[in-house]
């Protein structure tokens, strides 16, 4: 199940969670954003309990937006133990999407 990533709850579900935390900084507006999706669905579901897929909506978390210098969506990162492990820009297949956090 992906996790809607919030300001309130980025400490909790972000910064303390025991398993790699896949971000995706998207928006409604956003094609390549819209295009990744389903496939971002699949991995949370697949990958539960070792991998958390949370969504960051630009529009409405600016500020977090800001905190990871977002300049293009959809922007993809992986962070483990509260830190940044890898950031990808751009829409891509599944199995690319996978390759960031194995």
């Amino acid at each position: 199940m992906e996790i809607t990533i919030t300001k309130e709850n980025f400490e909790a579900e972000v910064l303390n969670s025991s398993v790699p935390v896949l971000l995706d900084f998207w928006a409604t507006w956003c094609g390549p954003c819209m295009m990744i999706a389903p496939a971002l669905a699949q991995i949370a579901e697949e990958q539960a309990g070792r991998v958390k897929v949370g969504k960051i909506n630009v529009d409405e978390e600016y500020e977090l937006a800001m905190q990871f210098g977002v300049t293009s969506i959809p922007l993809l990162v992986v962070m483990q133990d509260g830190k940044i492990v890898k950031k990808s820009v751009g829409a891509m297949p599944k199995a690319k999407i996978e390759a960031l956090f194995k």
